[in-house]
């Protein structure tokens, strides 16, 4: 009798779920932090973070009702995902980090949504199987969720203001230092979330052609 293989994709697609649910159940229970990028309960919902880690949790979703119907994998909204929460998994350990400390932006639910997820779903993606090509302009669109966030977060800002902490609407703070540089820091991760697309794809291809 021939035995079956353990699906690694299946599996680690079914952890980003378990995880992705893990750490909204544990959001929506928390309280705010000054120093750990969050709100109370579904307040959440307004940063990037939350925002793409439950995207990936969905998309893995969706790979996992494709996987039990034969179809191909989702390469296009799989990295939209993987670009996403990796850009947020640097932007935490390289921007925010020395901002506020390392470990007060991996507490409670960020524990999963800053490091865990993300981590789970780059692995997910190096190691998926029969994925197809990438392009250029697959990771010109993998960015654009980073731009219609920085939209309306400039769009808010612009119609209703600031305001002042705990009420600000810039609640990371890229105003501090003037709407200039706010725009550059705003242009800078755009960019940055470009290069990651990229970088993952370039990971990508090598992995592909090392197998």
């Amino acid at each position: 009798m021939k035995e079956k293989k353990i699906d690694l994709n299946l599996i680690l697609n079914m952890a980003i779920v378990i995880l992705t649910i893990v750490g909204t159940v544990v959001m929506i229970n928390s309280k705010a932090s000054a120093t750990g990028l969050t709100a109370n309960g579904f307040q959440n919902l307004k940063f990037y973070t939350v925002l793409s880690n439950e995207f990936a949790g969905v998309i893995a979703l969706c790979q996992i009702i494709v996987h039990f119907r034969g179809k191909p994998y989702l390469k296009v909204p799989k990295l939209v995902a993987v670009t996403a929460v990796t850009l947020t998994f640097l932007v935490v350990a390289g921007f925010f980090g020395p901002l506020y400390g390392w470990l007060k932006l991996y507490k409670q639910a960020n524990f999963y949504f800053h490091l865990v997820v993300p981590l789970v779903c780059m692995v997910e993606f190096f190691t998926a199987k029969n994925i197809g090509d990438l392009t250029i302009k697959h990771c010109m669109i993998a960015s654009l969720s980073t731009v219609v966030y920085g939209l309306a977060y400039l769009v808010n800002i612009l119609i209703n203001g600031v305001g002042v902490w705990p009420e600000s609407n810039d609640w990371y703070g890229f105003l501090n230092w003037g709407m200039p540089v706010g725009l550059t820091i705003f242009a800078g991760i755009i960019l940055t979330s470009f290069g990651v697309a990229c970088l993952l794809r370039f990971i990508k291809k090598k992995i592909k052609r090392a197998s």
